[in-house]
């Protein structure tokens, strides 16, 4: 076996398509290669990050595997070995699969109810759907000093800034935080040792997603991957209400992500030009694994509704879009970034 590369991973959120990042996991826990140093997450990453510490902990890269099929099953996704591979070669197609649930009229009604109403409405009888998923991680080896770092980040509703939660600081609590979306969960209260008050949060994504900056601590490698699950880019024009809706959402949840990457870009920049020493800032090498095909084909309708037969299809694309990143890249990690900063951010 060659050079072990360390890498840190920052995981976007985008609810049941986090079923890709799950995917991309599995194939690099298989990469004896790979060592992952630090990990940053948000809502639906969170929980894969979570999941992937715990079961490393528990029994090395098998048993992490084995922890992302357990929390993904939980979360309704077909699990049964090579299910995903079959079902994403022979169905209907992932993309056809999100429009036909967008224009059903039960998803409609849903959502538009969602649009008039409020989670609070349902006062006492209210209960947190990812709450018995989330009490089930071991937090022991969630919150330990060993194995990878991790960072969760949620956001706090009354101040509008990001909270990132790590070590002991993390929590059954902080993972439904980071995954709150305010029009469908009410607000996650934590009493916050960081303010020493009980405080409100809401999804992380609205001002992390994922939180990189936690990544850029001088004891982490200095190549960050992000899995990206939320397109940056959609050449068709969004017309229709849950077109116009999904696509405001993919914005602000890229928006953060985009400043932190211009801000890498402004940094490089000036390392190049010799205006900034490596001793005085780190030169964070960039690098993406994400399949804007498949995810500009889908919609905010599989996003929320977890369903087996995409959450298949887009943990085999996870995979794919991992072996083809090591395939090109491998040996560009710990040597140089692959994402072009200047060009796609500056």
């Amino acid at each position: 076996m060659g050079e072990v590369k360390r890498i840190n991973l920052a995981l976007q959120g985008g609810g049941a398509h986090g079923a890709f990042t799950w995917g991309v996991l599995d194939v690099l826990l298989q990469d004896p290669g790979i060592e992952i140093a630090g990990l940053s997450g948000t809502s639906a990453g969170a929980m894969n990050a979570a999941a992937l510490k715990a079961g490393l902990l528990e029994g090395g890269r098998q048993a992490a595997r084995a922890n992302l099929d357990w929390l993904w099953g939980q979360l309704g996704a077909v699990t049964a070995p090579g299910m995903a591979e079959w079902m994403a070669g022979l169905g209907p197609g992932a993309g056809a699969v999100s429009r036909l649930l967008e224009q059903s009229w039960p998803f409609q009604v849903a959502d538009m109810a969602q649009r008039m109403t409020t989670p609070y409405l349902y006062g006492p009888f209210y209960a947190h759907p990812l709450r018995r998923v989330a009490e089930q991680f071991r937090y022991d080896r969630v919150c330990a000093g060993a194995g990878p770092r991790l960072f969760i980040c949620a956001t706090n509703v009354r101040s509008g800034k990001a909270r990132v939660f790590s070590g002991a600081e993390i929590s059954a609590g902080v993972l439904l935080a980071s995954a709150c979306l305010p029009t469908m969960f009410q607000a996650v209260e934590i009493d916050d040792p960081q303010t020493g008050k009980r405080e409100a949060f809401w999804d992380g994504g609205y001002t992390g997603n994922p939180a990189l900056w936690p990544l850029f601590d001088r004891e982490l490698p200095e190549d960050v991957v992000i899995v990206n699950i939320n397109p940056l880019r959609r050449e068709a024009l969004p017309v229709t209400p849950q077109q116009i809706a999904n696509r405001v959402n993919e914005i602000s949840f890229n928006a953060a992500m985009m400043s932190e990457l211009r801000a890498i870009a402004f940094v490089r920049r000036l390392i190049a030009q010799g205006t900034l020493s490596r001793n005085d800032m780190r030169e964070v090498k960039v690098h993406m694994i994400s399949d804007d095909a498949l995810m500009t084909d889908l919609s905010v309708a599989t996003k929320t509704t977890p369903i087996a037969y995409v959450m298949a299809v887009l943990k085999a694309a996870g995979q794919a879009a991992a072996r083809d990143f090591l395939a090109a890249h491998r040996d560009d990690l710990g040597v140089r970034g692959t994402v072009d900063l200047e060009a796609t951010y500056g």
